[in-house]
């Protein structure tokens, strides 16, 4: 269960985004059967972190947003899977809209009607890939100082300008939202791995130093964001880096970063979801509405065609008595630490909207730092591959208690001592064995993960491996950097070298393979049919485009 429990954060609602796993084709074949949020990570599914990852911070409103195919296969781990069942009450609700696909985009979601509908105030997006050992109460922490109100109310005077504390709650519309990057070029260095391109500028430091544990030292004003990939693309066009005027009058001090990573951890105002609403064309959150947000804090007149005037406009309640207890717009902007029995504060009424430039409220970054928590997505074979391994060598909680282990520690790094043999080698200190695994003698386990059931023969050699539950490595066998699906068997003396198995595969005795991807074909094969389908496709595209190389006089010779 999780490590521990925060006070709840009234309020919030955590909603976590379980996605088809693309990206991880060997194990995610057949998506409807083996969604990608069921993958173990460390032998716990991938959707146990984001889930505990808010229990720790105190959410415990918490929704899966998963395509009905997926569904499921996810409501049965929900109720069978040991780490899934011993969460606490109250259980995370599964919700599959009718509409959402494989296809649909993280942003697209939010406009589905029954997403829409669950979403009532402030709300945090995870996607189901995220490990994040950092606790997510800190991050809650930190926003609320800076855009949730309790700036205003940790001291100071007339000199601050940070975020006030909006008496009208949600209504003022008038909160920024929170990012989490992480550095990809740390302790461990996953080749391959996706990063992001952002800009940031520094915060107005309030009135009171944040302590030493405070996250605000970490956070900055995002600016700009981009995936890295894209930003070659713009780069190698245009041979420079575009910058507008507008970004350095606004932000004459810029950090740019190039190697980090968006976790997709956001703290989202309410409003955020009327502006993905009222933009059709936003079809992802991460590039999407976090890329044009970030613009539109400096670029002349992005927020309105964004049509966040309208979206952030505050509409005065009606004077009847239930709007009495109510407090008006211009009573929003109050500076507590400005209230005292000696000072009267400024209560004007604010201009019309329109009569004035946009203020478009901030997008933050905390920008995780070097040797900090572990923040990571696991979104590719090789990043499971590292997670996982990385968390084997956590300390257990047996070994150092409860209050000093990581909240991801397991209980035993060898849950089933009795099935070790005797003249056989684990190196416990960087491996995770859970129950029922059985080693025979003369076998060899060095910085490795095995799931539950796994069956491990005479003479077998593992080193940097990853097996998912039930699987059988038979006698003489040697594995190096290998993941192996669930169920599938590995035929006596193969030899595997950084492979990927599919579930429920059997690999032939003495294979030999090094980089390989092995899967089943059942089920892969083309009919004649199809067959025909790709050459009649060929010829007509073919007979197209000869068609407009003579209309437009250009000889096929070159």
């Amino acid at each position: 269960m999780p490590h521990a429990l925060s006070m709840p954060a009234p309020g919030f609602q955590a909603i976590i985004l379980c996605g088809p796993g693309s990206s991880f084709p060997t194990f995610t074949a057949n998506p409807d059967e083996n969604p990608k949020a069921l993958i173990p990570i460390a032998n716990r599914p991938m959707v146990w972190y984001p889930i505990d990852f808010c229990y720790r911070m105190g959410v415990t409103n918490i929704t899966l947003i998963a395509p009905p195919s997926s569904a499921p296969a996810i409501t049965t781990a929900l109720n069978t899977n040991p780490h899934l069942t011993r969460l606490p009450l109250p259980k995370p609700y599964l919700l599959a809209p009718k509409d959402l696909d494989q296809n649909t985009g993280t942003a697209q979601i939010f406009r589905l009607p029954e997403v829409r509908e669950i979403i009532t105030g402030d709300f945090i997006v995870l996607p189901c890939d995220l490990v994040c050992e950092l606790g997510g109460e800190s991050l809650l922490e930190s926003w609320m100082v800076k855009e949730a109100g309790l700036g205003g109310a940790t001291g100071g005077g007339h000199e601050f300008t940070g975020p006030r504390m909006a008496l009208g709650g949600e209504r003022g519309g008038r909160r920024g939202g929170l990012g989490v990057w992480y550095e990809t070029k740390g302790e461990t260095i996953v080749k391959g791995e996706e990063t992001d391109f952002i800009a940031t500028s520094p915060v107005e430091p309030g009135p009171v130093p944040p302590s030493k544990s405070s996250l605000l030292k970490n956070i900055s004003n995002l600016v700009y964001s981009v995936p890295t990939d894209t930003l070659n693309d713009i780069t190698e066009d245009r041979k420079s880096l575009p910058i507008r005027h507008s970004l350095i009058r606004e932000h004459p001090q810029i950090r740019m970063l190039s190697s980090h990573r968006d976790a997709h951890i956001y703290i989202f105002p309410a409003w955020v979801l009327d502006m993905i609403n009222s933009n059709e064309h936003m079809d992802s959150i991460g590039e999407d509405v976090i890329g044009w947000w970030a613009k539109a804090g400096w670029q002349d007149g992005l927020g309105d065609k964004l049509g966040l005037r309208e979206v952030l406009s505050v509409q005065a309640p009606a004077d009847t008595d239930e709007s009495l207890l109510d407090n008006n717009p211009e009573h929003d902007d109050i500076d507590f630490s400005n209230l005292s029995t000696t000072f009267t504060s400024n209560l004007e009424p604010t201009a019309a909207a329109g009569k004035e430039k946009l203020i478009v409220p901030p997008i933050l970054a905390y920008i995780q730092p070097k040797g900090g928590k572990l923040i990571r997505r696991v979104d590719t074979a090789p990043l499971l591959l590292s997670v996982s391994l990385q968390l084997a060598k956590l300390e257990a909680v047996d070994a150092v208690g409860r209050d000093a282990s990581s909240p991801f520690a397991h209980q035993a790094k060898v849950a089933y001592p009795e099935g070790i043999a005797s003249k056989t080698t684990v190196t416990r200190p960087d491996c995770l064995l859970a129950e029922n695994v059985t080693v025979e003698e003369k076998c060899s386990i060095k910085e490795c993960v095995i799931g539950a059931n796994c069956q491990i023969k005479q003479g077998a050699k593992l080193q940097r491996c990853v097996l998912m539950d039930g699987v059988v490595v038979e006698k003489g066998c040697k594995l190096t950097g290998c993941i192996l699906g669930r169920r599938s068997q590995i035929g006596e003396d193969s030899v595997l070298l950084d492979c990927e198995v599919q579930e429920n595969l059997l690999v032939e005795a003495r294979t030999e393979d090094k980089n390989s991807k092995l899967m089943s074909s059942e089920g892969m094969e083309a009919t004649e049919e199809e067959i025909q389908e790709s050459f009649a496709d060929d010829d007509q595209e073919g007979y197209d485009a000869l068609e407009l190389d003579e209309s437009q006089g250009i000889s096929l010779d070159g």
